[in-house]
């Protein structure tokens, strides 16, 4: 349908317009959408909306990791849009949301074959896609949200109390975080690190599964030693005392680690809203993942002690 994918070019311009008449030549006077134009006016709501995105998707691979020497080559920025592109496509739900190009990333640049680190990429958004989820009404980490403000609530109810006043008790400053799982909070490297370990101490083999058969995976009531053996830290911790928050990932507590590694600024200097948001702002790219796992492990198991008291 679109012929520039694989082709090792990638769009920036529309090729659609809204209402799906095609554009007969982009902005750049070289790449034309020549595939269907008879038949232009029988384009289906699906394949209109997927070509929508494919510009769009392109102004995000140019904004991607720019920092790094990988994305010079207009073949690495092509990978990375040849996947979106497809993913796109594939999940007919959600499409394409701006913050996957975050996630896909390090896969484009760890994986050399694009099939493989397509697959890799459409496994992890199994895992990841419901934080995508946006309507008018609700943006997908908002459960993940509602859970940080209990946490902190519970933990540090001087800091709760301080967000609250200055209207920042739903905690959409810490949107961004759970959305992209650190990409910007890290660096690079680091945010792997913190992935390999979140996942690691979140596996569960029966969760696991439920990404291959969504009908499935459900945590068995009773789990014996030799079984939970099996499981993560972090998940067999949740196990042993009953905790059923399902949304009480990991990611969640690295956000209360994060927050508590800043609570004396945030009650000193944070006056408003945009002055929490700056304090945030300037630990990107400066964070310790291990220091923030191991704090953010650490107030899981005193959250976990005092919600079972």
């Amino acid at each position: 349908m679109v012929p520039v994918i694989g082709s090792g070019k990638f769009l920036t311009t529309p090729i659609i317009t809204d209402d799906g008449q095609p554009i007969e030549e982009s902005a750049n006077g070289n790449i034309s959408n020549n595939g269907g134009d008879a038949n232009h006016a029988t384009l289906d709501k699906k394949v209109i909306q997927w070509k929508l995105f494919l510009h769009q998707i392109g102004l995000d691979v140019v904004r991607t990791d720019r920092s790094l020497v990988f994305y010079e080559s207009q073949a690495h920025q092509a990978k990375l849009w040849d996947i979106l592109s497809v993913y796109a496509w594939v999940d007919n739900d959600i499409g394409y949301v701006q913050g996957m190009n975050d996630i896909c990333s390090p896969m484009v640049i760890l994986i050399d074959n694009e099939a493989d680190a397509f697959w890799c990429f459409e496994r992890a958004m199994r895992r990841l896609r419901e934080n995508f989820r946006c309507s008018a009404s609700s943006i997908g980490v908002q459960s993940q949200l509602s859970t940080l403000s209990q946490v902190i609530k519970t933990i540090d109810p001087k800091l709760h109390q301080h967000l609250e006043d200055l209207d920042g008790g739903e905690y959409l400053f810490a949107f961004r975080m759970l959305m992209v799982l650190f990409r910007r909070e890290f660096s690079f490297v680091d945010s792997l690190y913190l992935w390999e370990l979140m996942w690691a101490m979140e596996y569960n083999p029966n969760i696991f599964s439920s990404y291959e058969v969504p009908s499935g995976g459900a945590t068995p009531s009773n789990v014996n030693d030799k079984e939970l053996k099996q499981y993560g830290k972090f998940e067999r911790n949740i196990v042993k005392t009953g905790y059923t928050e399902k949304h009480g990932a990991l990611s969640v507590f690295l956000v209360a680690s994060v927050l508590e590694t800043k609570q004396k600024q945030l009650l000193k200097e944070a006056t408003g809203l945009d002055d929490v948001v700056k304090i945030l702002g300037d630990i990107t790219g400066n964070l310790d993942a291990k220091k923030a796992c191991n704090e953010a492990l650490r107030i899981h198991k005193k959250y976990l002690k005092t919600v079972k008291q």
